[in-house]
């Protein structure tokens, strides 16, 4: 499965692609596009990326987090055109108990955050636009 989609996220097909029968534990992190960001309205965003190089750092971190924390790790991030409302990004993971997967999908998300190379654009209610980037303070790269 990829990790990058332009369409619709459904967070079910990747927690049934990889549960297991010794899985007791299922943690889902789902993040959705909201209406608001740095004091501005948000009505729609776009997600760029490097397609490649994205795909090979999720994959990377999927293994890192599968090696570190004993789950089993599925991400898929949504890249195009979005609403308010959109699951952006789904990160999943399943283990044996709930310390692993709660573990693993947090770090999990984090990583994403800091290491794929995936830029946001954000549309706002005023007819203004920015970059947004998540690992500087209030976010905002104009």
């Amino acid at each position: 499965m990829s990790h990058l989609s332009t369409a619709r996220i459904d967070p079910t097909i990747l927690v049934s692609s990889i549960l297991g029968h010794d899985h007791g534990a299922v943690v889902t992190f789902i993040g959705t596009v909201r209406d608001h960001h740095a004091g501005q309205r948000v009505v729609a965003l776009r997600y760029e990326c490097y397609g490649s190089m994205a795909e090979a750092e999720c994959g990377r971190i999927v293994e890192e987090a599968e090696g570190e924390f004993g789950a089993r790790v599925a991400i898929q991030h949504r890249i195009g055109e979005l609403v308010v409302g959109d699951v952006a990004v789904a990160v999943v993971s399943v283990a044996a108990h709930r310390d692993a997967a709660f573990a693993a999908t947090r770090w999990a998300i984090d990583e994403v955050k800091r290491r794929v190379p995936i830029w946001k654009h954000e549309r706002y209610a005023d007819g203004t636009t920015a970059w947004v980037d998540p690992t500087v303070a209030a976010g905002i790269v104009r």
